[in-house]
């Protein structure tokens, strides 16, 4: 699954850029695409998955064929917007401040994957054994995937000099705060005033900023 995922990933963004010759010839995009391939590799090892645990907001799940959506022209637009030169930004240290938010936020989104363990879901669930993490990463925010979401989605599209790839990650905040706002729900009713005391307390997605 991660080997074709990232594949996928690597080879739209290929294709939007003219071909592998083109894409390669850019140091930034090569590097992006050895990140890439070593923050799959790391998710060989998590145990994240798609289960529906044993209490699910099935009403959710539109946001995921957003994501996908969304997703698939993140591939390719950027990598198109750059090879023709259409609503670029800047030069080559754009390009290598967008590989390092793109490793940085992969690390953020993938490191409370491994926190959480197979308690990690792609869809609002509880699971078997489930129980509030408010430790780690998750003394800083309540939302830290989502965070490296966006992160390294900025990133990627920095990478390309995209604005268009921009404007598409500032598409994923409404998907994702209905997300947040329906797994909310979800933990309120599951862990009641331990669950209410954290969200008071914690900042949902960006430290500090409540």
């Amino acid at each position: 699954m991660f080997v074709f995922s990232t594949a996928a990933y690597l080879g739209i963004a290929i294709v939007g850029a003219g071909g592998w010759q083109a894409y390669f010839a850019n140091p930034a995009r090569l590097v992006l695409a050895v990140v890439t391939i070593a923050l799959s590799a790391a998710a060989v090892f998590t145990s994240g998955n798609l289960s529906t645990g044993v209490r699910e907001d099935r009403g959710n799940r539109w946001v995921l064929a957003v994501f996908t959506v969304i997703g698939v022209l993140l591939m390719y637009v950027p990598a198109y917007t750059d090879r023709r030169n259409i609503w670029t930004v800047g030069g080559e240290v754009v390009r290598w401040i967008g590989v390092a938010l793109f490793a940085a936020g992969g690390v953020v989104r993938i490191w409370p994957v491994f926190v959480l363990g197979n308690r990690f879901s792609g869809l609002v669930a509880i699971q078997p054994g489930h129980r509030l993490v408010t430790s780690g990463i998750y003394r800083y925010v309540r939302n830290p995937s989502y965070l490296g979401l966006l992160i390294g989605s900025l990133g990627w599209a920095l990478a390309f000099r995209s604005l268009a790839g921009v404007i598409l990650t500032a598409l994923l905040i409404p998907p994702l705060v209905a997300r947040m706002r329906s797994e909310e729900r979800l933990l309120s009713s599951e862990f009641g005033p331990e669950y209410d005391r954290y969200r008071a307390s914690t900042p949902r997605l960006i430290p500090r900023l409540r």
